[in-house]
């Protein structure tokens, strides 16, 4: 099996769709996680109360 070059065209849309990825869509989904999570546990929090002695 040979391996062929990669052209330059290649290579530079690798790198755009890099950045586009690392800058722009997973700093949103990392938002998301984490807003998402904090609203289960505070719905959580508003049907069983908050933890700790009552």
């Amino acid at each position: 099996m040979k391996s062929e070059p990669l052209e330059a065209g290649t290579k530079k849309r690798e790198t755009i769709t890099f950045l586009v990825l690392a800058v722009l869509i997973w700093p949103f989904i990392a938002v998301g996680i984490v807003s998402g999570w904090g609203f289960l546990v505070w719905m959580y929090y508003m049907f069983t109360g908050p933890p700790g002695p009552v």
